[in-house]
């Protein structure tokens, strides 16, 4: 498994976001109850579709600056992160009410479109800033695109679960939400109370890519791509898309693994599930 070459990787990514924003588009436009239950605590259907509108206006609006309205909806002061992000969903779902809701398809299709046009040419580092991760986070765009293709194929499927509309992650799509997302969102959603006094090192191999050097010490966590050969005290051994359901909580960790689609090795493979419990999400 050779070292991936991050500007092809970015351009995949943005056909697989390409691709996924239209499928997205249509489900939106199909949902048939948007006040159903979505199985995501607290929220609709109609909710989950609100806060992926939200998602797309964030990311597009770093580059076009049309919303201006983050002091209604960022918490005042950087707290951890999962209280941070639970907060900052908790305002930007309101920021659609009724009438925009049913316009809700058309809308992202147009961000998508519109994020996907001002980056075009961009390199994969340039700079994308992110206040509602951090007041100071900045991003670069090839992550800000693998979280847009995550978000996406992610809480489209919550939708799907509850409508029974159609709805499928393929496994390349997950291979590079995984690339481009997990280095970085990793370490920012690390629980940092947990992982104090923790030092631990992963191999986490996604099947077909990518491999990921995952090591937390001393509460704090760095994720390298292809990284050099160490000593790991855990290896994970994953399908793409097991792997992406399982880090964003969408299906429980035995799932994929009775079903061959997850296993754990190396000198320490019982250390696992306590990956899952270190690394938090909202």
């Amino acid at each position: 498994m050779g070292s991936f070459d991050p500007v092809t990787e970015h351009a995949r990514t943005r056909a697989a976001l390409r691709a996924a924003v239209a499928r997205l588009a249509r489900l939106l436009r199909d949902i048939p109850d948007p006040d159903a239950p979505s199985g995501l605590p607290e929220w609709s259907v109609g909710d989950v579709a609100a806060h992926l509108g939200a998602v797309y206006l964030a990311y597009c609006s770093a580059f076009t600056g049309e919303f201006t309205g983050w002091a209604d909806v960022l918490p005042p002061d950087d707290g951890p992160f999962v209280e941070r992000i639970t907060a900052v969903n908790a305002e930007a779902v309101r920021l659609f009410g009724d009438d925009e809701r049913r316009r809700l398809g058309d809308f992202v299709a147009e961000r998508g479109e519109t994020f996907l046009r001002v980056t075009q040419g961009l390199a994969p580092d340039a700079p994308v800033a992110a206040p509602w991760y951090g007041q100071r986070t900045v991003l670069t765009l090839a992550t800000a695109t693998g979280l847009l293709l995550s978000e996406s194929l992610l809480h489209g499927l919550d939708i799907a679960r509850r409508t029974r509309l159609a709805w499928a992650i393929d496994p390349d799509e997950a291979r590079l939400a995984l690339g481009q997302v997990m280095p970085t969102m990793m370490p920012l959603a690390l629980d940092v109370a947990r992982a104090r006094d923790v030092s631990l090192a992963y191999d986490v191999v996604i099947r077909g890519g990518p491999r990921l050097a995952v090591v937390i010490d001393g509460g704090a966590a760095t994720v390298v791509r292809d990284a050099p050969p160490r000593a790991y005290d855990c290896r994970i051994t994953a399908a793409p898309v097991a792997f992406l359901l399982v880090a964003f909580r969408r299906t429980p960790v035995w799932k994929p693994v009775v079903r061959g689609r997850m296993r754990a090795g190396g000198r320490r493979p019982w250390l696992a599930p306590r990956l899952t419990r270190l690394v938090a999400s909202p």
